[in-house]
């Protein structure tokens, strides 16, 4: 079954890290992403801009509106995600315990829909 991990944490503390800290932690992510792809369980994944170069687009009552950013405010900001094709829940939530930013951020765990 397919699963998006869906990857938080403040950007500003990632902003303000030290290189020694920003090397370790793409350290990390390296490593944790070999170990998917060698558990032959990685579908795809990819880092995501910071907010400020998103845009929300919506349609209400017909009209578009272009929003620069993320619609909502939050502490935390979506910084990337993971696909996986595992064999159940509990395989997908060792696999998101196992991301770097659950050490201090969050990841959510979403089950894909077959279409």
């Amino acid at each position: 079954m397919k699963y998006l991990f869906l990857i938080y944490g403040e950007e500003n503390a990632e902003r303000f890290a030290s290189s020694e800290a920003t090397t370790q932690l793409i350290g990390a992510f390296t490593a944790y992403t070999e170990a998917m792809r060698n558990a032959g369980i990685l579908v795809g994944g990819e880092r995501l801009r910071p907010v400020a170069d998103a845009t929300t687009v919506r349609i209400r009552g017909g009209k578009q509106s272009v929003l620069d950013g993320p619609f909502a405010d939050t502490k935390e900001q979506l910084g990337g995600y993971y696909m996986v094709d595992v064999p159940d829940l509990d395989a997908a939530l060792s696999w998101a315990a196992r991301c770097p930013s659950a050490q201090f951020g969050s990841i959510e765990v979403r089950p894909i829909w077959t279409m």
